[in-house]
């Protein structure tokens, strides 16, 4: 119920998204929907967490899966923008379509997905150690500003994704990031 609501809320976003929406995508009559989360806005923080985790999930099974920090960096940033292009409701991340649709009368909804995007961030600054333990990336390089600069990357790659469709170019894109400027 919570993945159905979640692919509505980031295909949709949040105030495109009403409750008769709801009520038809998860099979839940609206006096259920707040009987169970509160509110829309409390059904909504569950499918931010529900997106979050799903992204720290793979995190997780990329590590286990890759030979270094910096392959997990990258098959993650893979996965975010040329895998989203067809296997995801929008291909715009669902917490930075959030942070652009809410205002501030949504400041508690705005805090939820700071908060969540900085766990994201969190995790990749870990990567971001650990590579520099293996000496793959230069000690003297800050983690968080590092972790911050794969975020503004996917965000626009992700854009450039939905414009350009050569998986090439994108994986040779995706790949620069880590080559270059400030990883290098």
């Amino acid at each position: 119920m919570v993945d159905k609501a979640t692919n509505l809320y980031w295909k949709k976003g949040f105030h495109a998204t009403s409750m008769r929406n709801l009520q038809d995508e998860i099979d839940m009559r609206p006096g259920s929907i707040y009987s169970a989360f509160g509110s829309k806005e409390g059904l909504f923080k569950e499918t931010l967490r529900n997106y979050t985790d799903m992204g720290l999930a793979l995190l997780q099974r990329l590590v286990d899966e890759c030979n270094n920090p910096i392959d997990v960096l990258k098959a993650f940033v893979k996965s975010q923008v040329i895998d989203t292009q067809t296997d995801a409701p929008n291909g715009v991340c669902m917490l930075a379509k959030t942070m652009s649709e809410l205002t501030e009368e949504n400041q508690e909804l705005i805090d939820v997905t700071k908060a969540h995007l900085g766990e994201i961030s969190q995790q990749f600054e870990e990567l971001i150690k650990e590579a520099q333990i293996q000496g793959l990336i230069d000690t003297e390089k800050d983690p968080e500003a590092l972790a911050s600069h794969i975020q503004i990357q996917i965000t626009g790659l992700r854009t450039f994704a939905k414009l350009n469709k050569d998986k090439a170019l994108l994986h040779s894109k995706i790949d620069d990031i880590f080559c270059h400027h400030p990883f290098a």
